[in-house]
């Protein structure tokens, strides 16, 4: 039976933090979304199995930027007194319906515009971890899920952009060019992000 269990809510206070990720205030969910945004803390989790495929979630329709979208494995925001290694496994959890080990690789600011209906203006930190048991959606935040190779993935992010999230699309690209090795070892990518 699918989890159908509500995690998040437009009203929830969201971290507001400045051009150096230092904290200076909070805001509701709601607010730091429409317009052009408010820069927030926030995160994002890419998890492989030990085949170094990458779990990819569609996020689900019913979102207000991006539904529909694929992306990676999980990203969410931080609560107000919790740490970032609390949200993260927190939020993998509540997504997912399970747990491992997750290591900070970055973090960056970014703004991306979805149309008149708002934007993500976040300072983004990323992790990453290993998997290769059970899977279990939140159908409230996800609406399907898939493992994908490396060498795949390549090809639609260049085949098929509009497919994907604007911050997972930069989070590869990072990865990729600077954390391949140590994601997914013995997997090489050419000069020109071929493989």
């Amino acid at each position: 039976m699918a989890r159908r269990e509500i995690v998040s809510n437009a009203s929830e206070d969201l971290i507001l933090v400045d051009e150096l990720d230092r904290e200076i205030g909070s805001r509701p969910k709601a607010e730091c979304h429409v317009g052009k945004g408010i820069l927030h803390r926030a995160f994002s989790i890419f998890v492989l199995n030990s085949r170094n495929e990458l779990l990819l979630q569609k996020r689900a329709p019913g979102k207000q930027l991006w539904p529909s979208y694929w992306s990676n494995t999980c990203c969410s925001h931080p609560r107000r007194g919790e740490t970032m290694e609390q949200a993260v496994s927190r939020r993998l959890e509540q997504e997912l319906g399970f747990s491992c080990p997750l290591h900070y690789l970055y973090k960056f600011k970014y703004h991306a515009q979805f149309g008149e209906v708002g934007a993500e203006h976040e300072y983004c930190w990323v992790y990453y971890g290993r998997h290769d048991g059970k899977v279990d959606a939140n159908v409230n935040e996800i609406a399907d899920l898939r493992f994908v190779d490396i060498t795949s993935l390549e090809t639609e992010l260049e085949d098929e952009p509009e497919r994907f999230t604007p911050w997972f699309m930069m989070e590869w690209a990072h990865i990729r060019d600077n954390f391949l090795d140590l994601l997914a070892p013995r997997v090489s990518i050419g000069r020109q992000g071929k493989l």
